[in-house]
């Protein structure tokens, strides 16, 4: 069976209105029993009591006897109910209406009590009526005993009809109410699905491929904020894709370039007419451009681990001087050859740390080439490593082109590449800050345009938590 939101959201609403009327007629229903019972009560409470007084102070004196046989019509001269006179024993003495007959005992709670002393009420079924009749009992006393009870009945038929016409207008008054309200709730729920149904259109527009449309916010409410963060997402996507198609048009370039080098020298050497300086020449370019294809293929391969999260480090105890000192003599050459001041420092009491020294080194190259890549000639570029408490800080500064303030807080996505045209896969920092984050630490970036860029990777000496 299919469900739906509105489905259970009228439901719901219609549970909860529908208990609550129901709640709403119990306490009512009581109530005006209980009110129209009590007027009843108090009726015959201050009639019985005006008897009861009358009988006190003008015939306490004569024998309950005598006064039923002559003075009988004191007792319901004032009272249009039943009235029944019992002796101390329970028995009926006098019934105005005949309706119970001589030496009958009545045993009931009211008559009870009253034999103790108190005047009591009563209400429950008699035989000789349909419907249930209330009974108030008062004691008729003489000189401070109880010489017999004065017990007053009244039917209850007109009452309860009365109750009864009352509780048929509250119940058509609650469904009214609930019907009303069923339609005020079909209402409220499609002020809440009809923006959903509006948000689930455009996210199936979004899956299918029309990133373009948007999502109309109505409330500043939960919808609307599901319309705002789908618009965010498209957004992103959008974003994304044109980072991506940039990358695809990036690394075609850049493959395309060694290649085409590549064949050409090979087209050339292969001619025939080759001297031994050309062909030392072409050879060492071929190996060059071989070399930047497989630093491509291999940063690719990186990217690939790094999107699967399958980038893994080996740690061991490692000496980061040892790695320093090898990175600056393996790139002095190329800043020799860029005419770049390069320089390498490191406190000389640099501690061991736990790392995987080849991730580590990729990190120092990547850090290194960007640096001497955006830094015109006659430049610095510097490598430094310091400790700082449980850390080793290394930095890689460099007084180059720098980075524009907007691309900043994106510099470390991956594909992404910012405004300067020297850029290539747009992946070697997002690797880099994973390969930090796998040993426990992390990468902060520092750049002004024009002023250059400072990159600190701090690392954990004792090695942190890795895949």
């Amino acid at each position: 069976m299919k469900s739906s939101i509105k489905k259970r959201l009228v439901g719901n609403f219609m549970l909860v209105i529908i208990i609550t009327v129901l709640i709403i007629e119990f306490f009512l229903f009581n109530a005006i029993r209980s009110y129209y019972y009590k007027s009843i009560e108090e009726i015959l409470s201050s009639q019985i009591t005006y008897s009861t007084e009358f009988f006190r102070r003008y015939f306490s004196s004569s024998r309950l006897e005598d006064i039923i046989l002559d003075d009988v019509d004191l007792f319901w001269r004032h009272t249009s109910a039943q009235v029944q006179i019992l002796d101390t024993e329970g028995r009926i003495m006098l019934d105005s209406i005949g309706a119970a007959h001589s030496q009958e005992f009545i045993t009931t709670s009211d008559v009870l009590k009253a034999l103790e002393g108190k005047k009591s009420t009563w209400i429950g079924k008699v035989e000789y009526d349909t419907e249930p009749v209330i009974a108030i009992s008062s004691p008729l006393k003489a000189n401070g005993e109880v010489i017999g009870v004065l017990r007053f009945v009244s039917s209850l038929r007109k009452t309860n009809a009365i109750i009864r016409s009352i509780y048929r207008i509250l119940i058509s008054i609650g469904i009214a109410v609930i019907l009303i309200s069923g339609m005020v709730s079909i209402f409220l729920a499609n002020t809440i699905i009809q923006p959903l149904k509006e948000v689930t259109k455009v996210a199936e527009k979004m899956a299918d491929g029309q990133l373009k449309v948007r999502s109309k916010k109505r409330f500043d409410d939960e919808i609307g904020k599901l319309s705002d963060t789908l618009n965010y997402m498209a957004e992103e996507l959008i974003k994304k894709e044109q980072l991506k198609n940039s990358f695809i048009s990036s690394i075609s370039h850049e493959l395309r370039t060694p290649l085409t080098s590549i064949k050409g020298w090979a087209i050339t050497l292969n001619s025939g007419e080759v001297d031994k300086k050309l062909l030392e020449d072409g050879l060492k370019i071929i190996e060059k451009e071989s070399d930047r294809l497989s630093n491509l293929v291999e940063e690719l391969l990186d990217f690939s681990r790094y999107v699967s999260g399958r980038i893994t480090v080996e740690k061991e105890e490692m000496s980061l001087i040892d790695a320093i000192n090898q990175i600056g003599k393996q790139l002095r050459i190329r800043a020799k050859d860029r005419n770049i001041e390069f320089s390498v420092t490191y406190d000389p009491d640099l501690p061991n740390i736990i790392g995987d020294e080849n991730r580590i080194k990729q990190v120092l190259i990547n850090l290194l080439d960007n640096a001497f890549k955006f830094t015109d000639e006659g430049g610095k570029v510097s490598l430094n490593a310091t400790r700082d408490g449980n850390y080793v800080n290394i930095e890689v500064k460099d007084n180059g082109a720098g980075i524009h303030e907007e691309d900043l807080p994106y510099i470390r996505e991956k594909f992404y590449k910012g405004k300067n045209s020297k850029a290539s896969t747009g992946l070697g920092l997002s690797i880099c800050d994973e390969i930090a984050k796998l040993h426990g630490g992390r990468m902060e970036i520092k750049s002004k345009l024009k002023e250059g860029t400072t990159v600190i990777v701090s690392l954990p000496i004792e090695g942190g938590t890795g895949k």
